[in-house]
Order: C-alpha cells, then sequence, then structure tokens
C-alpha cells in the first residue's frame, strides 16, 4: 500500500523477525504501518534456532498460527535438555513434551532464513503495510505529537512520518545510540565460537541438546532443525577470534563429535555473548524492542523470544491508544512488563552460564583429587518456576493485590484442546476467546456482571468465556480456577486478575479500567 498523505500510525524500523512480526500485529488491529530495512532480502545464514509455543499462539488469532507452524520442527517428544559432563553424559536437566500451556509445543527449532523469509512475506502482504526495503534511516525527529524519519537510498534523501516509531534495529540500534540511550549490564561477557553444519548421511549426532560442561573446553551442542546442528564453543584464555576461525580448528573440535565428511560447514561466527538491557525501552513516541532493548547469552534460547513479546505487548496497547480507547499512560506500562520479564530471562540465562562453568570447574577439582569448589550464589539451574513455561509478570497490566493469592496473576493463561457437543472436532480454547480481552467462567453465574461493569465490558469488547460445556481433550484449563470462578484475560494472554468470594467480577473488571486508564 502507498500512504497519500505520507502519515502512518507505526514506522518500523528493521524488518527482521521482530518488526517483521510487529508488522504483522499491528496491521491486523488496522494500524497503517511502515516498515523500513537497509536489506532487501533476508539473510541468509542461521542466527536464533528456536521459537516458543507463546509466539506461536500469539499469531493463533490473526489464522497464521497454523503456516508458522508448518515452518518449524518441534524439539522431539522425551528428548532431554540439561547438563553434560566432559564425557558428554547426561547430569540433570529436563524431557520435552510437544504440548504445552500455550496450547503448541512449547519449543520448536526453525531455520531463520526460512522463518524470517515468511514473516517478512506475510507482514507486506497486507494491505495497511507499505514496505521500504534497501533504505537506510539517518536521522528522526520527535516533535510530540508524532515522529519524522529520514530515509535514504543511493544519496536521495526523503521523510516518513508516524504517530510512534518501533525501533528494532538490533543490538547496534541506531535509534538507542541517537536518543542517548545507555546499556544496564548484567555481567556476561565472553567470547565463543558458533559453528552451524548441514548433516550428512552417517553422521553420528543425537538429538539431545546439551550444555556440556568441560573443563578442557564449555560447550553447547543443539539439535536445530533437520538437516542443520549448531555448536558454541567458549574460548579459553589465551585464544583469539582468528585461530578459533581456522579451518582446521574447526574440524578439530566438531570432529570430536561426528566424522568428516558426515558434515558441511554452514557458518562459523564469533560473538562476544551480552547480557545486558536498556537503560530506558520508550523516549517520547519512540519505543525499543529485540535486541535493541535486550541483549543475552543463548543458553535458553529466548533471544528472539523475548523480542517477539515486545511487539506482542505494544501491539495491544497502541491500537487502544491510538483509538481512544484507552489513555496515552497506558504505554507507560511497556517498559515496566517487559523489562522486568526480559531481565528475568537474562538473569536465568546467565545463571545457566555460570552453572556450566561452576560444573567444570567441579569436574577438574574431581580429576584433580582436590576439594570440590563451592558453588556461587544465584545459580538457578531449574525450569522457570511456578509450573509456568515463562516468568510471570509482577507490574503494569495485572491486579497486583492479587498476586500472593495465586500464581495464576500475571502468568500465561492456560490452552487446552477442548471440544463440546456443537463443534466438531477438537478445537484450541483461545478460539472462543477472540482477539481481544475475555472473561472466562467456570459457568455462566460466574459471568455475571453489574450494569457500570458490563459498560466498561463493552467498551473493551470482552469475550466472555463459559467453561462448563467443554471438555479437554488435551492439556488442562487454568490451574487458577482452583482459586478463582473467573479471570480477565488480556489479549496477549497473560491473566490479569480473578474473582471469587473476596473479590466479585465487577471489582476486577472495574480494576481493569482503571489499569488501562480508559479514556
Amino acid at each position: 500500500m502507498s500512504s497519500e498523505t505520507g502519515e502512518f500510525d507505526v514506522v518500523i524500523l528493521g524488518m527482521g523477525p521482530v518488526g517483521s512480526m510487529g508488522a504483522i500485529l499491528l496491521a491486523s488491529a488496522g494500524l497503517r504501518v511502515v516498515t523500513i530495512d537497509r536489506d532487501e532480502e533476508v539473510y541468509q545464514l542461521p542466527r536464533a534456532v528456536n521459537l516458543d509455543g507463546e509466539l506461536v499462539r500469539a499469531m493463533q488469532p490473526l489464522g497464521h498460527a497454523d503456516a508458522l507452524a508448518a515452518l518449524l520442527q518441534p524439539v522431539r517428544e522425551g528428548e532431554r535438555v540439561g547438563f553434560a559432563n566432559s564425557k558428554r553424559e547426561f547430569l540433570f536437566g529436563n524431557r520435552v513434551s510437544n504440548f504445552g500451556v500455550n496450547g503448541w509445543q512449547p519449543l520448536n527449532m526453525f531455520d531463520q532464513p526460512e522463518l524470517e523469509g515468511y514473516l517478512r512475506a506475510t507482514a507486506a502482504a497486507y494491505e495497511n503495510v507499505e514496505t521500504r526495503l534497501g533504505v537506510e534511516a539517518t536521522g528522526l525527529e520527535d516533535d510530540g505529537a508524532g515522529v519524522t524519519v529520514t530515509i535514504e537510498r543511493d544519496g536521495e534523501t526523503t521523510t516518513l512520518r508516524g504517530r510512534y516509531l518501533l525501533a528494532a534495529d538490533g543490538a547496534s540500534s541506531s535509534t538507542r545510540r541517537q536518543l542517548g540511550i545507555g546499556w544496564h549490564d548484567l555481567g556476561y561477557n565472553h567470547d565463543w565460537l558458533v559453528v552451524d553444519v548441514i548433516t550428512r548421511p552417517g553422521h553420528t549426532l543425537g538429538t539431545t541438546t546439551l550444555q556440556v560442561c568441560d573443563p578442557d573446553r564449555i560447550s553447547t551442542y543443539v539439535c536445530t532443525k533437520d538437516p542443520y546442528r549448531r555448536w558454541e564453543f567458549k574460548l579459553n584464555p589465551g585464544e583469539t577470534w582468528d585461530e578459533m576461525l581456522e579451518p582446521a580448528k574447526i574440524r578439530e573440535l566438531i570432529e570430536t563429535w561426528t566424522p568428516q565428511g558426515t558434515y558441511e560447514i554452514r557458518r562459523a561466527a564469533m560473538y562476544q555473548f551480552h547480557a545486558a538491557t536498556a537503560d530506558t525501552w520508550r523516549v517520547g513516541n519512540v519505543f525499543l524492542a529485540g535486541d535493541a532493548a535486550h541483549q543475552t547469552p543463548p543458553f535458553l534460547g529466548q533471544g528472539m523470544n523475548a523480542g517477539l513479546r515486545d511487539v506482542v505487548n505494544l501491539a495491544w496497547k497502541l491500537p487502544m491508544v491510538i483509538n481512544g480507547t484507552a489513555s496515552e499512560r497506558l504505554l507507560d506500562s511497556y517498559q515496566s512488563e517487559r523489562e522486568a520479564h526480559a531481565h528475568d530471562l537474562v538473569e536465568w540465562a546467565v545463571s545457566i552460564g555460570r552453572l556450566m562453568e561452576h560444573l567444570a570447574e567441579v569436574e577438574r577439582a574431581e580429576r584433580n583429587g582436590e576439594p570440590r569448589p563451592s558453588e556461587p550464589g544465584g545459580l538457578q539451574s531449574s525450569g522457570y518456576g511456578q509450573g509456568r513455561e515463562q516468568p510471570p509478570l509482577r507490574d503494569g497490566v495485572v491486579l497486583a493485590e492479587q498476586i500472593p493469592v495465586d500464581a495464576a496473576i500475571g502468568a500465561l493463561f492456560s490452552q487446552p484442546i477442548v471440544s463440546n457437543e456443537t463443534r466438531d472436532g477438537p478445537f484450541r480454547l483461545d478460539e472462543l476467546l477472540g482477539s481481544g480481552f475475555a472473561i472466562v467462567g467456570r459457568d455462566a453465574a460466574a459471568l455475571s456482571v453489574n450494569e457500570p461493569a458490563n459498560t466498561i465490558a463493552a467498551t473493551l469488547g470482552i469475550t466472555f468465556v463459559d467453561l462448563s460445556s467443554l471438555d479437554t481433550v488435551r492439556g488442562h484449563f487454568d490451574r487458577g480456577f482452583e482459586t478463582f470462578e473467573a479471570m480477565v484475560v488480556r489479549p496477549d494472554r497473560y491473566v490479569f486478575g480473578g474473582s471469587n468470594a473476596e473479590w466479585s467480577l465487577d471489582v476486577v473488571i472495574n480494576a481493569l479500567g482503571d489499569a488501562l486508564r480508559l479514556n
């Protein structure tokens, strides 16, 4: 689409996975979007490799989930992900299920060029999305009413204007630099060699993803989407980037895993793994997202996932502000929600890196007959806690007074596969919730509200869902129903609050209206 006036609701810098998904979500909400990227084609080498079920679920209301899932290879049912010693003997970890709280496989491997190409093409297909590829954003000016972006191509400059700017322009974000936003360093900066291969017949590579805690070489092996595999090798003291990139060195490292001739090098690259978050994620009408806002070591596979959650968060808030339903102040909750969430994930990734180092030192001590080193504080080696796949929200648009009552508050709402007598075959529960706010009750009585609460519900277009006629086929109804009779679910499927004998649904709905700062 071409904008007659040059005015857009949102300008997006960067059309990688985060920017492209942001464009899809915002366009689906009816906003006019323009995307800008310096590269005309997607980057043809792998970087991220894992997509969480939460992000597949985010595409479900838009009708894109099945097409997206078709590009993914779920981690094999029953396979293990965890820590190993120098002999690659499994020490501890988790077995992987192929069904999670979001109603999709929790861990999914993909090939980034393929996935990114799909997201970019899907975004560009929307009539209310304009794409500007092969151009460089050279400046921005926020006058309070909107943002003007200067773009350049082949020496010619032009300007685009949007009410808001979403900067998904990567770890070296020019937007972040121009705004003078600094970093909060979370204390992990180490050099690693990353090697991606294409497997050939006769390879001896297993399907267990391992954090190998070898005193001689800490490394990670990832069973990515077939026919690909990945290693990450931590540099030892005194090693240089140049020597690690030597073909002979790479063969030396790989061929302890699989013989020569059973693989082809697809990519070998040096990285300094960082753990950091931006000091601020919003300046006026400009928002940072993805690697521009946070960077993490890859041990949890959460770098891209965290960035996608950023745009999922903004994609329901920006339309409410732009269409006048909610106050501009609602956007203040973006950083308070996303920074804490991303910070938790980055810290967990760092703790995995430190746990690998600790386990390697334990094995070294055992080899040398030395005392076992004491465990450093702050190591977190087990899941995300509370039986949830991701850390919960603890600030923002959530009924904070109820957080001590039940772990469901601020957590993702469970999506089982269900059935009833009125539909042919099983279906995922979100199909009844729609794409906006929903109130889900144990039965019809739990959904009764008074007139003021009903007015708020109508303003927000809330969908009411009665579970009493549904049977679960796979998964389970949210465990929050052990405490609450009904729960208010946000468009991003996080639970705002719940009703019970202490909290009427009318009170919870009024609290939602206050949290959203309805106009």
